[in-house]
């Protein structure tokens, strides 16, 4: 990659892939598996175009968009659009490759790729939001479709944002099918999908916990720090207390909240939350409100790892790279035990050594115990790949067999993750297997075969 210019986000996202890969036996028992990571590093295809766009002054704007198609071998290209004044085409890479193996541990048929704007929703009005979307989606509808390539939402994309872009779609191609997912539920939508990516995660750590007690732990009288307050923290966070833990905080771009009493955040407040995110506002716009006085602080510019106290799981689920090595390292002498990360890559590469370094040296319950992204919070596309079962038949399911699914597809992420860590690194007596290694070594496993089937190296 040296002849290209910088990509930091992707290239974090490549090494760490890597890296795991180099340090199991995968590359002894298939060597020329080598060979597959070299073709799978490099999109099958980049879109980039430019958005032109009329504000409510009348004054034309213009922001750059883009779609990473990165992978097919599996089923059409599956991953999120996000608007963001961050978004480039680094963060779109690292975002589609790591959506490449999130969708393989899945089981579901899906490619990844990565989509979104420069944009920034925040202090546009809906008006604005609209016209853009359907400039945006002039554009994206020319490479898009039921059966090559279906976005969903990301940051900046809410269920709002997805219908605007749909009736776009449907316009310029006379087309009504599935080429969305995150959908209205009375057009095509699949039920708990918002919860879906929140409520996953909190699956998966639930099946951790049970591995690492033996079944005699579940999150009941946990405290479980949380970070963010989008759709991701709030149903993470609601299905904790739903299943009897003690939410600690939650977080946004300017600081967070941390629960000053022992029943720490409560649904009422996350629904307050909710409210106010729907609005584009801030966390501090309530934190000082009759509904959070007394029960929470508010701590401007910190994120919540060093300030929540004694901790028992923690739940990256804002943003990428959002605990560092000194926050990972302030989490294990907080008393943290499982780490999982809603959000995509939501720890650095220094603080995924810290915890993979506490679990190796450490035994049973006395270690840490990290899962990636890819992994723990694959229930978001794993219901859009349910949505576009849906969609496919002309049939809806309701929110218990969705979520039946959905927690088969936890379970499965988890269990495959676990049984391929132990075939290709063979984790010492009492050391828990690497979920990160054995997550990547199983997606990427299950990508290269079926592009070796299809003749895309051999």
């Amino acid at each position: 990659m040296s002849n290209l210019p910088s990509e930091p986000e992707f290239e974090q996202a490549y090494k760490e892939l890597v890296s795991t890969l180099e340090n199991s036996s995968l590359f002894q028992k298939n060597p020329e598996y080598r060979k597959a990571l070299a073709v799978c590093s490099i999109p099958e295809r980049i879109i980039q175009f430019r958005v032109v766009w009329e504000d409510d002054k009348g004054q034309v704007q213009v922001n750059r968009g883009y779609r990473v198609q990165f992978n097919s071998a599996l089923g059409p290209y599956k991953g999120g659009l996000r608007f963001h004044p961050t978004v480039n085409l680094s963060v779109l890479k690292f975002l589609g490759f790591e959506q490449i193996f999130k969708n393989a541990l899945t089981g579901l048929n899906m490619g990844g790729g990565k989509g979104g704007a420069d944009f920034d929703p925040k202090g546009k009005s809906d008006n604005e939001i609209r016209k853009f979307c359907c400039a945006f989606m002039s554009e994206l509808g020319k490479h898009i479709g039921a059966d090559t390539d279906v976005p969903a939402g990301d940051i900046g994309v809410s269920g709002r944002e997805i219908g605007w872009l749909f009736g776009q779609y449907k316009k310029q191609t006379k087309l009504w099918e599935g080429v969305l997912t995150g959908k209205g539920g009375s057009w095509g939508g699949s039920l708990i999908r918002p919860e879906a990516t929140g409520y996953g995660l909190v699956y998966y750590v639930e099946h951790m916990i049970n591995y690492a007690s033996g079944g005699k732990e579940s999150f009941a009288g946990k405290r479980v720090a949380v970070s963010g307050s989008g759709n991701v923290a709030q149903y993470a966070a609601l299905k904790v207390i739903e299943l009897g833990g003690t939410v600690l905080s939650l977080s946004d771009s300017k600081g967070s909240i941390i629960a000053t009493t022992e029943s720490g955040i409560d649904a009422e407040m996350i629904e307050a939350v909710a409210k106010i995110k729907v609005d584009r506002k801030q966390l501090a716009d309530v934190a000082h409100t009759s509904e959070f006085s007394g029960k929470v602080r508010y701590i401007d510019g910190a994120r919540p790892w060093l300030q929540v106290g004694r901790v028992d799981v923690a739940l990256p689920s804002a943003t990428q790279n959002e605990v560092s090595q000194e926050e990972a390292e302030g989490l294990i002498k907080a008393g943290c035990k499982f780490i999982a990360e809603g959000s995509n890559m939501g720890c650095t590469q220094e603080a995924i050594d810290v915890f993979e370094a506490h679990r190796k040296s450490n035994k049973g319950s006395d270690a840490v115990w990290y899962a990636p992204g890819k992994a723990a919070n694959a229930g978001g596309v794993a219901v859009s790949g349910l949505e576009m079962a849906q969609n496919s038949a002309r049939i809806s399911w309701t929110a218990e067999e969705v979520d039946s699914k959905l927690k088969d597809i936890m379970r499965n992420c988890f269990q495959n993750g676990l049984e391929t860590a132990k075939t290709y690194l063979t984790p010492a007596e009492g050391e828990f297997p690497s979920l990160v290694a054995g997550s990547n070594i199983a997606g990427f496993s299950k990508v290269a075969a079926a592009m070796k089937d299809q003749g895309d190296w051999w």
